[in-house]
This record gives C-alpha cells, sequence and structure tokens, in this order.
C-alpha cells in the first residue's frame, strides 16, 4: 500500500489479496475509490475524495480457459487488448469493439461504464457476453454468479447490475465471458447518406434478414459493416447495395479500417472535447442528430457526430466553444431530447463549466437504482459522487 495525499492506494494481485484489503479497511478507512486503466477518467461525475483507492491494474491474466465450449475466466483488470491477442492464437475473439478497448481499458473498466461499439449491432454489449462474475462487497464478502457453462442462473444476474454501475456497488473480480469465432472474412459497404436516409437504409437492411455485423453513420455515411465466411459477405454486401438503391463502396482490409477510425474518433473525444451520448428509440435518433447540427451553429461551438442507428445509441463530439457555450448547448439538446423521450448524458465531461449536470433529469428507474445500492452497498462505500445526484 501507499499513501498519496489523504488517500490510501492499494493494488490487490489476487481476489484474495482484494479481500483482505476491503475487510481489513472498513473501520479506518470507509470510502473507497476504484480505478483502473483510467480511460474513462473523465466520464460520467467526478469522483469525491476518497479514504482508500483500489488499483485493480495487478488483478490481471486468464483464470481458465476452455477453447472448446467456447469460454473464458478472466481476472476484471485485464486490458482487453490483451485478452484479443490471447484468444486471436485459438481463432476466437470476444465480439466486443469499444474503441477503449486501444487505449488499455481493462474488461472491468469496460463493464463499469457500460461501454459498446458498433458491434453492439450484432453481439450486443458485454452485458449480452458475460456468463459469470464473481465480485467483493464493501465487507470482503464474496459473491459469484453464473459460471462456465451458458444457461440462466438463479438469483442476481451480477453482469447487468454492475454494467454502467462506475464502481458503485463492488469491486469485480473475476469475469467469464462467452467468445465467438474469428470470422473467415469480413468488408464494410460504405454509402453517402444524411442521417435519416441512413435510418431508412438501415431499416431495410435489417428487414432483409441480411445480419450485419455494424450499422453505422458517421460524417454523412453510412457504413454496414458484414462478417461471416467469403461468399456469404460478397452475397449480403450486394444485396445490401441493392436495397439501398446504390452500389456504394466496398471497403476491405486498410480501406475498411480507415472508413472506421472517424467513429472511433467522435466516440472517444480528443483532450479537451465534450462527448455526450444519446439514447433512443432506433428511429429516433436522426431528428436529435439533425437538431444538434442545428443548434451547434446557434449556441457558437462545432460537432460532429455518430450514430448506431440500428440500436438507438448516438454520440455527439464539441470540438469547439467556451464552456458556457457547451453547456447552452448541452441544457438546449436536453428540451429537444425530452419531447422524443430520449436522454442526454455526458459521456466526457471536458470543457464544460465544473458543476454541470451530467445525468440530466433522473429516469424512473432512480429507486431501483437506489435500491439495488442499498441491497449491495448499505455502508455507502463504492463510488460516492459518480452517479449523483441519482444516487
Amino acid at each position: 500500500m501507499a499513501i498519496s495525499g489523504t488517500e490510501l492506494h492499494t493494488c490487490p494481485a489476487t481476489p484474495a489479496e482484494l479481500r483482505t484489503v476491503l475487510a481489513d479497511t472498513v473501520a479506518d478507512h470507509p470510502k473507497v475509490r476504484i480505478a483502473g486503466a483510467g480511460t474513462a477518467a473523465e466520464w460520467a461525475a467526478p469522483p469525491a475524495p476518497a479514504d482508500l483507492v483500489v488499483d485493480t491494474r495487478a488483478l490481471r491474466g486468464i483464470v481458465r480457459y476452455n477453447p472448446a465450449d467456447m469460454t473464458v475466466a478472466v481476472r476484471a483488470g485485464t486490458p482487453l487488448a490483451d485478452l484479443r491477442r490471447e484468444l486471436a492464437a485459438q481463432g476466437q475473439r470476444i465480439a466486443f469493439d469499444a474503441p477503449r478497448a486501444d487505449a488499455g481499458a481493462t474488461i472491468g473498466g469496460l463493464i463499469a461504464t457500460a461501454d459498446a461499439g458498433p458491434a453492439q449491432q450484432a453481439y450486443g454489449t458485454l452485458r449480452d457476453l458475460v456468463i459469470g462474475m464473481t465480485i467483493v462487497l464493501a465487507d470482503g464478502t464474496v459473491a459469484r454468479s453464473g459460471g462456465h457453462v451458458i444457461k440462466n442462473v438463479a438469483g442476481y444476474d451480477l453482469a447487468k447490475l454492475f454494467q454502467g454501475s462506475l464502481g458503485t456497488l463492488g469491486v469485480m473480480a473475476e469475469v467469464v465471458l462467452r467468445l465467438h469465432p474469428l470470422p473467415r472474412a469480413g468488408a464494410t459497404l460504405r454509402l453517402a447518406r444524411t442521417a435519416a436516409e441512413a435510418v431508412a437504409v438501415g431499416r431495410r437492411v435489417m428487414a432483409g434478414a441480411l445480419e450485419p455485423a455494424a450499422l453505422e453513420w458517421c460524417r454523412n455515411h453510412l457504413l454496414v459493416r458484414f462478417e461471416g465466411g467469403q461468399e456469404g459477405v460478397e452475397d449480403r454486401l450486394s444485396a445490401a447495395a441493392r436495397l439501398a438503391g446504390a452500389p456504394g463502396d466496398v471497403l476491405r482490409d486498410e480501406e475498411e479500417a480507415a472508413a472506421w477510425r472517424p467513429v472511433h474518433e467522435v466516440t472517444l473525444g480528443r483532450p479537451g472535447d465534450t462527448v455526450l451520448r444519446i439514447g433512443t428509440l432506433p428511429g429516433r435518433g436522426s431528428r436529435l442528430i439533425e437538431a444538434a447540427d442545428a443548434l451547434a451553429a446557434r449556441c457558437a461551438v462545432e460537432t460532429d457526430a455518430t450514430s448506431s442507428v440500428g440500436v438507438g445509441a448516438h454520440t455527439v463530439r464539441l470540438h469547439t466553444g467556451d464552456p458556457a457555450a457547451r453547456a447552452r448547448f448541452l441544457t438546449t439538446l436536453r428540451a429537444e431530447a425530452a419531447a422524443l423521450d430520449a436522454l442526454v448524458t455526458v459521456r466526457r465531461r471536458e470543457g464544460l463549466p465544473d458543476g454541470t449536470d451530467v445525468w440530466g433529469p433522473p429516469p424512473p428507474t432512480v429507486p431501483l437504482m437506489r435500491a439495488v445500492k442499498q441491497q449491495f452497498d448499505p455502508a455507502d462505500r463504492f463510488g460516492a459522487g459518480r452517479l449523483a445526484p441519482w444516487l
């Protein structure tokens, strides 16, 4: 352990060490902040001062790997990029592509922030890929759910409860994930489309049972990615172009990777950027993207956006404008969103005035969130400030 200012820092390397640290510090260090790779340090509300910082980066590595069962158990501080390399040697992968993975994001951190990438169109988020979890609670109690068999289990589904919990419920120690084979082939169809046109094309592609791996609009282009066997990919690319009413551009290898980089850039933001996340019904996102574009000029900010048109997840990046202008943009966009039953939250808070409400109006699920918090962390030991004022 080490002391930094008034905080005690600890870096447990095993679940047993983690359990001991939490159990032994309940009385003298009641407030705990969980830290990982730091790739989402600017996300959500800033943490309140803590007595103890639990750094999970030493809690890493594969615990059990069953290639034949398509499952892997890893410690929660394992960087996703490291795990990808291990799995690729067996022709397998975690079908999850959040851009933060390339910056060193850990498995636990990606779950805690409810992060996702374009592949959620086909594979869902990590909450859909986690089949087991071991956590350590505030007093050192160890809790587990699920296992290595892909099936329903009784009791709390920890994967779903901890998705987006931002370190407010407990510390993830181990995670069991379901795997998918690496695709034999893949390519992207790029179509020049407005946000509204992209929604219409996306609906036709999904209704055509083409099963795109990703369906993303960014900077006036719709990107439709297909994976699988070579012949199947080619057939679906042709079918999607017919449904779109235009051939578009078929991109592979480096050309394909370059086409997806703007999506990653908008989603992650750069130093000084403010990044907003919008959740809507799938068909309503284009209206808010268009509203954001018009609003930017009125508020003297510059923006760009990306939209997972098939799932209703949208990101707006503000890359110019002073803090007051960005705050006006956020407030006005939230008013527009409320009319569409949409929610606008702050993903990256840089560039906003201190004290900005990053979460917005509380959803009707807040009483349930508080009940879960009371069940898992009745002493309010973990993650103070991160979900304020909801928790």
